[in-house]
């Protein structure tokens, strides 16, 4: 007999992540795709983790987070944002950001409701919105500038508008908010209920001396907002997973009644590590912008006698490249093409639009040492 089986998601396959990773793997290229850094997560840090797991801190921590985790974070946040969040009511930790958007669309979306999401949209949003019966919405973000449309969205808001979902520095732009921009939001949406999921993941990764415009820093949209954020990128421990939301207590209940049935809690030792370290070390994520940009500079100098059309990005650690003066190929073959026979695998972002961009876009992840990028647009400029 065959099982058969309803797919929740029938239209979702193997993430481009996973296929172009595979793809380097298999013939041997630079893996400029997925985005995750080649340098070591701070030896304190990780000296602090031994130090917990040696001293027994291996059984479950609250639910909600230990509280000098939070209490951290709620010092971090008053410090950079100027706004004061109870550690007990406001802050929840998650395991990643992926949990945490998880857990918070989730908390607030039903069936029938709509999401408005800005294309290229990272992609597991839309999965998130659809098992929780709500349609995705999308705005399309354009080059060069990828600028925020605010008559657009404008124009897309209906009764059924429940969430908007943000995220600056947006992954793959690097486009970011401004504070004009988040007044131009809350002067939208004021006299309505909808909500506000902000992913500032790249928080502390913004360049040239722009100051990240949180959510956080509004009082009038904090109000409203999830506000989901990583300590994976922050301190290049991407497969630790460990992330954290801030949200008025109202969502904050809410988040948390979601939460603790999708993980309950997080990895103890390395809780009470990050609190100490955050502590102890605030200008590891302060000078952070300052590390990342010098990789920015010095990738897009290397490919400056290339081919490609770009514009220094202004947050991420990705830079995107245009190749049509190269080829009118989809940017999936093109991408393709590229892992193959020129050894260099990166990500085509038009598998974020929900329709087809016209433009021709690559983007890649310059978090990686020098030698790496050097031999990387080694090849790129050999096109």
């Amino acid at each position: 007999m065959t099982m058969q089986i309803s797919s929740k998601l029938p239209h979702v396959g193997t993430n481009i992540f996973t296929i172009m990773s595979q793809m380097a793997m298999q013939h041997n290229a630079i893996n400029l795709s997925q985005g995750f850094p080649s340098f070591a997560t701070p030896e304190p840090l990780r000296e602090l983790v031994y130090h917990y797991m040696n001293e027994g801190f291996n059984q479950y921590p609250p639910m909600m987070g230990i509280p000098k985790l939070r209490q951290q974070l709620a010092a971090k946040t008053a410090q950079l944002y100027g706004r004061t969040v109870s550690p007990d009511n406001e802050i929840t930790i998650c395991t990643g950001a992926s949990e945490g958007l998880f857990s918070a669309i989730s908390a607030v979306v039903s069936a029938g409701d709509e999401v408005i999401l800005f294309d290229p949209a990272f992609d597991c949003y839309q999965p998130i919105v659809e098992l929780n019966g709500g349609r995705a919405v999308h705005i399309p973000l354009t080059s060069p500038d990828y600028r925020f449309d605010w008559q657009q969205l404008r124009d897309t808001i209906t009764p059924k508008t429940r969430l908007i979902i943000l995220n600056s520095p947006h992954n793959p732009t690097g486009t970011t908010l401004s504070a004009t921009d988040l007044d131009t939001l809350a002067e939208i949406i004021r006299d309505s209920n909808i909500l506000i999921l902000s992913d500032e993941v790249y928080e502390h990764i913004i360049f040239d001396g722009q100051t990240h415009q949180s959510i956080l820093c509004h009082a009038e949209l904090a109000e409203r907002a999830l506000v989901i954020s990583s300590f994976g990128k922050t301190y290049h421990a991407t497969g630790w997973k460990i992330g954290y939301c801030i949200a008025p207590p109202a969502l904050t209940t809410e988040f948390r009644r979601i939460h603790q049935f999708v993980t309950f809690s997080v990895m103890t030792p390395m809780q009470y590590a990050l609190a100490d370290f955050l502590e102890q070390s605030p200008e590891y994520y302060l000078n952070l912008s300052a590390f990342y940009q010098q990789k920015r500079d010095t990738f897009c100098y290397l490919l400056e006698e290339s081919r490609f059309k770009f514009t220094p990005t202004q947050g991420t650690f990705f830079q995107l490249l245009d190749y049509s003066n190269i080829t009118d190929q989809s940017d999936v073959e093109y991408a393709r093409y590229l892992t193959r026979e020129v050894g260099v695998a990166s990500i085509p972002i038009s598998v974020f639009y929900e329709q087809l961009p016209q433009e021709h876009v690559l983007r890649f992840c310059f978090a990686k040492d020098d030698a790496t990028l050097q031999k990387a647009a080694r090849r790129l400029c050999e096109i």
